[in-house]
């Protein structure tokens, strides 16, 4: 097997998109750092540092974004309370649920929910989650 350093790095790269590809399939499911490092074979600390390094943040923050993105989608559609949606992104406490929210997103989940307008129809995909994404404070 070629051992140069492209290589190697091609399959560091593999490992961190498997870590990244886990996170948004799993992202209800209680994960944390030293999970998805064991699963790949690497340190929590050596994860961390490869995944920012590869994503631009770590793999608990991109957690987090992904939960505050599937919330927003839920409370768009109008069908959940906001505690509902909280159990269902893989939070276990709505204080810390509607903290992180309102960190990412600049208002309380259920302002949100009231002044979000209903689902985005009629758009792509692409263009729904470029639009809603969120945006950490200073990164505007």
């Amino acid at each position: 097997m070629d051992g140069s350093p492209g290589t190697q790095r091609l399959r560091d790269l593999e490992r961190l998109r498997r870590v990244r590809d886990r996170i948004d399939r799993e992202y209800a499911r209680p994960l944390d750092v030293e999970t998805l490092a064991r699963g790949i074979g690497y340190s929590a600390g050596h994860l961390s540092r490869e995944f920012r390094a590869a994503y631009g943040e770590s793999p608990y923050s991109y957690l987090m974004t992904r939960r505050i993105e599937r919330a927003m989608t839920l409370l768009r559609r109008g069908d959940q309370s906001v505690t509902e949606v909280c159990y269902a992104v893989g939070y276990n406490s709505l204080g810390t649920f509607t903290t992180r929210f309102t960190e990412l997103v600049g208002v309380s989940p259920g302002r949100y929910r009231r002044e979000s307008g209903g689902p985005l129809t009629g758009l792509p995909g692409f263009i729904t989650m470029r639009v809603t994404k969120p945006v950490r404070n200073g990164e505007v």
